[in-house]
């Protein structure tokens, strides 16, 4: 029974997919230029968040500094904020399903603007604890993600995808700089009242700008009928329903594990900087302005190309293959300048890695679900924020900077081998 609705859920899903096509071809070039209007609004509400976002990342050391917060409450403090992250990414998905793309994505703006109002009001430890809270709720590049996900046919998903990496790129450089600047010259809160009046002004985009309905009508008709659409917000058996559609677990295991190591070589990098590099805060700030240029070059130019021309199945080997290669590479370096060099296969891996699994889980479940898709697909991240400083921790201390980059070589080639010998079916003749 569960075979033939199975078969009946993917029946009904390529029609919709004619549907769609059909309905493409029937809007004219007014329907095409308002998508990509639309997809274009993504992106700046996609950059202006990610650039907020950096600006209270800066800033908050410092801040907890001056109310006496500690390296280990500070530590706490983290750990909160990702787990919020991570039991939010899900709900928020559900949420976008439930009730679209738009509200979802007035959801993630009005809960920065809450996050950023507590965080100027924090004068005391546990308020600056209770500003972490709207976190839960912040989310977006998922709602980005949802939106472009709605607006595009499955052949044009990845490159779309693809250049929110920008919006990374944006977000980590004019945040970084922003914050710091902010906070030197006018003081310690100004960040998060920039945060504040920005994160306000992105509602009111997403307002005007994200039509009320994203989906094509048969989308919107189909999901009225969806199983996915009735329970709570928060439903394990709706996380293993669509775990079980094909492709959707091998995949996802691939996600998780491929960039875990360099995951929890990053939440160590500023301790790594220090003591291993030997930089001082200004270098620190140079060095992620460089990946920001990097992330911006390969999603803005590289992977939309490489997805044109490639199938997504060669592009998921080559960004795990690659992946290995950069835990070699990591195994090996010395000094900050073969991380730089490290640095260029290691944004394009990572990035590639992050936006063909994101297409391809979107494409493997039904229109109705890729906003839960891409809520559980966003909590990868901060599962890695959430565990990440204990392992991380373990490994740096007992076995110094190359224990990553063996990890990372290991798990990768691992992963490559069972690529290689596996036949995932990822679901394309659907579109």
């Amino acid at each position: 029974v569960s075979t033939m609705n199975a078969k009946t859920r993917s029946g009904g899903e390529e029609e919709a997919s004619g549907i769609r096509n059909e309905t493409l071809g029937e809007s004219g070039c007014l329907g095409e230029t308002k998508r990509r209007q639309v997809i274009h609004v993504a992106y700046v509400i996609a950059a202006l968040d990610l650039t907020f976002l950096f600006m209270q990342m800066g800033v908050m050391p410092y801040l907890g500094k001056s109310l006496g917060l500690d390296s280990v409450g500070f530590g706490y403090l983290q750990t909160i904020f990702g787990v919020l992250q991570l039991v939010g990414g899900y709900i928020f998905g559900r949420f976008a399903d439930q009730f679209g793309a738009r509200a979802a994505l007035i959801l993630s703006c009005a809960s920065g603007s809450i996050f950023f109002l507590l965080m100027s009001l924090s004068t005391s430890i546990p308020l600056l604890f209770l500003s972490r809270l709207p976190g839960v709720f912040m989310h977006g590049i998922p709602g980005a993600q949802k939106v472009i996900t709605d607006m595009t046919t499955p052949s044009q998903r990845a490159g779309a995808l693809g250049k929110l990496g920008l919006c990374f790129g944006v977000g980590i450089i004019a945040g970084s700089a922003l914050g710091g600047t902010l906070s030197t010259k006018f003081g310690i809160y100004i960040p998060a009242y920039v945060g504040l009046v920005g994160s306000l002004i992105n509602t009111l985009i997403a307002m005007v700008w994200i039509p009320l309905q994203t989906k094509p009508k048969s989308d919107h008709h189909m999901a009225e009928h969806s199983t996915s659409q009735s329970g709570s917000l928060f439903s394990i058996k709706e996380i293993l329903r669509l775990m079980k559609f094909p492709g959707v677990m091998e995949v996802f295991i691939v996600k998780v594990f491929a960039g875990l190591p360099i995951g929890l070589f990053m939440i160590m990098f500023s301790i790594i900087s220090m003591d291993f590099f030997g930089l001082e805060a200004v270098e620190s700030g140079y060095l992620m302005s460089y990946f920001g240029v990097l992330q911006m070059v390969v999603q803005g130019l590289v992977v939309g190309k490489l997805a044109s021309h490639c199938t997504e199945m060669t592009l998921l080997r080559l960004s795990v293959f690659v992946f290995a290669g950069v835990g070699l590479g990591m195994a090996l370096m010395r000094t900050v300048w073969h991380y730089c060099i490290i640095a260029v296969p290691l944004v394009f891996a990572f990035s590639m890695l992050a936006t063909i699994t994101d297409s391809i889980l979107t494409k493997a479940v039904p229109s109705s679900d890729t906003g839960a898709m891409l809520g559980i697909c966003a909590s990868v991240q901060p599962l890695t924020r959430t565990v990440g400083p204990t392992i991380g921790g373990v490994l740096y201390k007992q076995f110094g900077v190359p224990s990553f980059g063996y990890l990372q070589l290991m798990i990768n080639l691992g992963l490559f081998v069972y690529l290689l010998k596996s036949n995932i079916p990822l679901g394309e003749t659907k579109s």
